[in-house]
């Protein structure tokens, strides 16, 4: 059988608002986040392999990422893989997909719906952690999205922080570069987006004004997280799904350690989000910080990947 490859282009043309319309168009048809398969994890010689099953009635698929920390070191890319899409009844394979490719298109995607339903049209400052991959892809899933006067890009690497700076204003946004630390910035930020390989918290959570969002993508492991303590005991928490966040991200599991954040606190999912439960049963909680952490699941991909296979359809 000689599969369609769809490769980055293919994926590219969806865009950010199509990949954020079909992931809304799946909570909004009932998908459930909390009945999503678990990602299965694989210790491997070059780093981590992630195994990443989804399924609904029309389609089903399974994305084989790596992660390999030492690929940057040689020019290559640290996150890698593909993504094979299966016909829902009748699971025959239909397509072979980019999976390095879905998952940069896929990441913002999830972090712009949260933000489409979390922020209002106009973001009079953006702060922006990080340069990869994703940090770009943010960039432009955000100002998909919503109307951007300044961004505020910080970073390790001055030379990465430069160029994501003139990118940004390439498209015709008024951009800067940020202290590392972020503390002037991120007081006065309508949204901070923090998309970085940072093990430990970026910026003090206190200084985050009541109102702002803050999106989290970058840690998906227990040790590991990008906000501190006092960001989520005093935020409006939102998840993909309660399972996933209770079982990976540092970000809450170390809250919930020191005994300053339980799964109770957790405001809602993403389809709680996107069907607009937790603006009915909390509208409280919104007049706080809202802090939204995503470390990916399967259902995303597939959703991502399916309306990429139907655009390519001739």
């Amino acid at each position: 059988m000689n599969l369609p490859l769809l490769g980055a282009a293919d994926i590219e043309a969806l865009g950010p608002t199509g990949a954020v319309d079909a992931l809304e168009e799946a909570l909004s048809g009932g998908l459930d986040p909390e009945t999503s398969p678990a990602r299965h994890h694989v210790t491997v010689p070059g780093g981590e392999l992630l195994l990443m099953p989804a399924t609904t009635r029309q389609m089903t698929g399974v994305k084989i990422a790596g992660v390999a920390p030492g690929n940057p070191a040689r020019n290559l890319p640290r996150i890698t893989g593909s993504y094979l899409l299966l016909d829902g009844p009748t699971l025959l394979p239909v397509a072979l997909l980019d999976g390095a490719a879905l998952t940069t298109l896929r990441t913002p995607a999830v972090s712009a719906l949260a933000i489409r339903h979390l922020t209002g049209p106009l973001l009079r400052h953006l702060v922006l952690f990080g340069t990869g991959p994703q940090a770009y892809g943010h960039l432009a899933a955000v100002l998909a999205q919503r109307r951007v006067e300044r961004v505020t890009v910080i970073g390790r690497t001055p030379h990465r922080v430069a160029a994501l700076v003139e990118h940004a204003r390439q498209l015709g946004v008024d951009a800067r570069a940020g202290d590392s630390q972020g503390a002037e910035e991120v007081a006065t930020a309508d949204l901070v987006l923090c998309c970085t390989t940072s093990a430990t918290p970026l910026f003090d959570g206190t200084l985050v004004p009541d109102g702002a969002t803050v999106v989290a993508v970058g840690s998906h492991t227990p040790d590991a997280r990008e906000v501190d303590t006092a960001l989520v005991s005093r935020s409006a928490v939102i998840v993909e799904s309660r399972a996933a966040a209770l079982s990976e991200p540092g970000d809450l599991l170390i809250p919930m350690a020191e005994g300053v954040f339980s799964a109770e606190d957790i405001a809602g999912n993403l389809a709680d989000l996107v069907t607009g439960r937790i603006l009915d049963e909390k509208p409280a909680a919104f007049e706080r910080p809202r802090f939204f952490k995503s470390v990916g699941m399967g259902w995303e991909d597939l959703a991502v990947a399916a309306a990429v296979y139907r655009a390519s359809a001739p």
